[in-house]
């Protein structure tokens, strides 16, 4: 029998604070991930939580950006948000109450990267293992109610933890999911990297920065991509 005082001296778990990192020079557009997204979360074709724009520049080369919820420290979501449907978590990923929120779809309209989505039909029929749909997996979308990208939590939280969908099926090893408090990502064939010296060391950077929103995700480009799109 354990210990109870030996377990209230336990050191606590370690808090993630989670935060991607996509090297574009890897990335061929596949889409593999926003279809593994879908079919986690039992979307519809038209919902891509992430999704790959073609990029094509002056000389007709073309490259790739995969783009999932930014989950940013400053997020314009939040803010606008008059029933706080919208909230964000101890780990930094923003979560969407769809037991609250009214679908008025201003977080759409303050979102700068367009990576929210609002449910205009009755979600599937869909045994969701937990009983029922929660803000760490918002499956079957609700109708009425407005979803995106979570960084699949249901996954890095459990007790048993897996990478995020999109992650794991990214054969060519673009995405990494990183842990800031760590200083660690990993993608999906396996490779660990130092988290912040990869990004310094491959001039990373992170999308739309100027606006403020302080997003978690970092870019490592690679093909002289325009990104103002």
């Amino acid at each position: 029998m354990a210990d109870p005082a030996a377990s209230a001296t336990a050191p606590a778990q370690p808090q993630r604070q989670w935060t991607f990192v996509i090297d574009l020079r890897r990335c061929d557009g596949c889409g593999k991930c926003t279809l593994a997204c879908q079919q986690e979360h039992h979307l519809p074709k038209s919902f891509e939580w992430i999704k790959v724009f073609r990029l094509q520049d002056e000389t007709g080369r073309e490259s790739y950006m995969p783009r999932p919820c930014m989950q940013c420290e400053n997020a314009p979501c939040l803010r606008v948000c008059p029933v706080g449907a919208t909230f964000k978590e101890p780990d930094g990923v923003i979560l969407v109450d769809q037991g609250r929120c009214i679908g008025c779809r201003m977080c759409m309209a303050a979102c700068p990267y367009g990576a929210r989505y609002f449910n205009y039909d009755d979600p599937p029929a869909y045994n969701n293992p937990f009983g029922k749909a929660t803000p760490e997996f918002p499956v079957p979308q609700q109708k009425g109610t407005v979803g995106k990208c979570m960084f699949c939590v249901h996954r890095t939280e459990s007790g048993n933890p897996r990478l995020p969908a999109c992650v794991e099926a990214c054969t060519m090893g673009a995405l990494y999911v990183g842990d800031l408090d760590q200083d660690i990502a990993v993608n999906g064939p396996g490779e660990t990297v130092r988290l912040m010296p990869f990004v310094r060391e491959n001039d990373g950077f992170r999308y739309k920065e100027e606006l403020g929103t302080s997003p978690r995700v970092y870019y490592i480009a690679g093909h002289g991509q325009d990104l103002e799109y």
